[in-house]
């Protein structure tokens, strides 16, 4: 297991890994994890950091604030798509990287297209996975996941995707109320005038069975240089290390300017 570091982004600890390359010319790359996950199960158990340290990238990845290792806040409004892009950037700030291909999923997938829109000089490419047009249009994870992160017992969550999430807070060992205040607060969207304005090569993958993010290629259209990879047979949670996508974005890394 990687050895986790922290620095202080604007008064917030951030807990991340940074993975030198196996070999070869050590390309940063920025991985930003989804809702209720934290960097380990989202990218080392599925052997994400493996994969892009074996094709010679330099891999970072963050517990985002109320996640994993990293500082827990109760105030909605602390988890603003736009403050955890900040906590992204103050990141390569802190290790001195000018540039950096960033992948996100999920709810990490939204964060990396807030960055690339804010500071689109240090994203060299975005990869959104796991999140289509419901970064414009809204939808996505129904509403009760707060309340389900709050209920007594599991037991009490009937809605299906509400008891799913709930049921992985626990698996990953999370902080319910500060997840319940995240979901309160990072639930922005992004315009169609705006996702049309991000400038750097985009890839957006998604599962075919995936019933949260909505459609990729229906993002990648409003996207000037973006591409969507279908993941196949694979919702959600499956789509995350499935093999199609990572030999997906290998081949977008290899390809991108």
């Amino acid at each position: 297991m990687p050895a986790m570091q922290t620095f202080d982004s604007d008064g917030v600890p951030i807990a991340y890994i940074d993975v030198a390359p196996k070999e070869g010319e050590a390309e940063p790359i920025l991985l930003i994890h989804g809702f209720a996950s934290n960097h380990t199960v989202n990218w080392v158990n599925t052997s994400w950091v493996r994969t892009l340290t074996g094709a010679g990238r330099r891999v970072i990845a963050l517990d985002n604030r109320g996640h994993g290792r990293s500082g827990k806040l109760y105030d909605p409004e602390a988890y603003g798509s736009d403050l955890m892009a900040e906590d992204a950037r103050r990141l390569l700030d802190h290790l001195d990287i000018p540039r950096a291909d960033v992948m996100g999923y999920s709810m990490g997938a939204r964060i990396t297209a807030f960055l690339a829109l804010a500071h689109p000089g240090r994203v060299r490419s975005a990869l959104l996975g796991g999140l289509g047009i419901h970064l414009v249009e809204g939808r996505g994870l129904p509403a009760g996941i707060s309340e389900a992160m709050e209920a007594p017992s599991r037991d009490d969550v009937t809605e299906p995707t509400a008891r799913m999430f709930r049921v992985f807070a626990e698996q990953t060992g999370s902080d319910l109320k500060a997840l319940a205040a995240c979901m309160r607060g990072s639930r922005q969207t992004l315009s169609r005038a705006e996702v049309a304005q991000i400038e750097v090569p985009v890839l957006v993958a998604v599962g075919t069975t995936d019933t949260v993010a909505g459609s990729g290629p229906a993002l990648a259209a409003l996207i000037p240089e973006a591409k969507a990879l279908d993941i196949p047979n694979r919702d959600h949670n499956l789509a995350v290390g499935d093999k199609v996508h990572k030999a997906g974005v290998l081949d977008f890394l290899a390809a991108r300017p």
